[in-house]
């Protein structure tokens, strides 16, 4: 089942299948009408890891790989929406020059390849000649879909350093356990930083693995050396995890003024049966416990500038009911000074394996209607730009038409 902003199809996270299973800084919040007066983020997500939204196949031209890239940023101006989150570092791989890592394989086929063109100053330079924001959607340890090394192109640092890597559920990932791991995937990222006038940094929900029956995550190695000092692992774990919030979130500043740091979790930090603080929720993930990811510590510690938890459930879901996890949401981040967006699901509207509630056109318009009366939600972002594109059975429209009727300024 599909979940996450990062892979949906075979490549998912758990997301909605967990949940069912056993389941720019718009710093401060406000009603519904300061929302509008400072400005409301419309956004979209452009996957491409998997080609699962652009290009649309490996090995086209660069003039038509940017022809593709265009029309994504034209419709997006079309909808008035008014920012494109723009994945840029799908599999430790990049979209740009980077002196760090080799070329992704999405754009030629071939990992380390030179596409011919620069994906990301393009990207940047003509969303923000058509006044929309560009996101530059980051994942940091997710290696490889596949656990064989050899596959990597021979520059790849995993190939180079194949001590910092651990397969796990079909993947490769770096080990978040290591502090040179942890320095090294800032550094790759912040050179985009650097070269680029990206408006903002932007991580999906992928840390540690997603769970997977049966399998460990083989770090015992890196925590005997480090977790000394923590009482168990788990609690070892996140203090990896938010060492690299924390240092990512002070590196971004340092390097570029403006830019913010934005963080796109599993929408569910922990059940109210497992926390008193967590939600009126039964999901099979918790972040905190399952991923190692303290995304409300990172909120109230004001480490993030924004917050878009992937809320991917409908009005009334069981396990985890979109109005109840949006309640959590808006409330946690009061008064902290983080924006909060959501994640929408458009990529389940009229998906006929999906609940009666997604076959109708205006469950999604209807998930604003209800984010309006919540003073803290400062916008939406919609998985994925291939779903906007087809709007199966017009529920994007609908939301066009419903709310998008006016063009707003994205928030900064």
């Amino acid at each position: 089942m599909a979940g996450a902003a990062g892979l949906v199809a075979a490549m998912t996270t758990g997301g909605d299948a967990a949940a069912m299973a056993t389941a720019p800084s718009v710093r401060g919040g406000g009603g519904g009408e300061d929302r509008l007066a400072r400005g409301e983020l419309r956004g979209v997500w452009i996957a491409t890891v998997a080609n699962l939204d652009w290009p649309s196949r490996p090995g086209l031209t660069a003039a038509a790989q940017r022809t593709e890239l265009i029309a994504h940023l034209d419709r997006a101006v079309r909808l008035r929406l008014n920012a494109v989150v723009f994945q840029v570092r799908p599999t430790a791989d990049a979209l740009w020059p980077s002196p760090y890592e080799p070329w992704a394989d999405c754009l030629t086929g071939v990992q380390g390849q030179d596409p011919g063109w620069d994906p990301l100053a393009t990207a940047v330079r003509e969303a923000h000649g058509r006044g929309l924001e560009l996101h530059a959607w980051f994942n940091p340890y997710r290696v490889a879909n596949h656990t064989d090394p050899t596959r990597l192109a021979a520059s790849h640092p995993a190939r180079r350093h194949p001590e910092w890597v651990l397969p796990y559920g079909g993947k490769l990932y770096y080990n978040p356990g290591l502090p040179e791991v942890r320095r090294f995937v800032q550094d790759a990222m912040l050179d985009a930083v650097r070269r680029y006038e990206i408006d903002a940094v932007h991580w999906d929900d992928y840390f540690y693995p997603y769970p997977v029956a049966g399998q460990e995550f083989q770090d015992d190695a890196a925590y005997e050396r480090y977790g000394s000092a923590f009482a168990d692992k788990a609690a070892w774990r996140r203090d990896n995890v938010d060492r690299l919030v924390r240092e990512m979130g002070e590196r971004i500043r340092q390097t570029r003024q403006g830019v913010r740091f934005g963080i796109s979790p599993f929408a569910v930090w922990r059940n109210k049966a497992t926390d008193p603080a967590g939600s009126d929720t039964r999901a099979g993930v918790e972040t905190y416990d399952d991923l190692h990811a303290d995304t409300r510590r990172w909120v109230k510690e004001g480490w993030i500038d924004y917050i878009c938890p992937q809320i991917y459930w409908h009005i009334g879901q069981t396990a985890a009911d979109y109005a109840k996890v949006l309640a959590w949401w808006d409330a946690t981040v009061r008064g902290t000074g983080v924006g909060l967006y959501v994640g929408e699901a458009l990529y389940k509207a009229g998906d006929p394996a999906q609940a009666a509630p997604w076959q109708d056109p205006a469950e999604l318009s209807r998930h604003l209607t209800l984010a309006r009366d919540h003073g803290e939600v400062a916008g939406h972002i919609f998985f994925s730009a291939k779903h906007v594109a087809a709007d199966r059975i017009g529920a994007m429209a609908r939301v066009v038409a419903d709310h998008y009727q006016d063009r707003v300024r994205a928030p900064r």
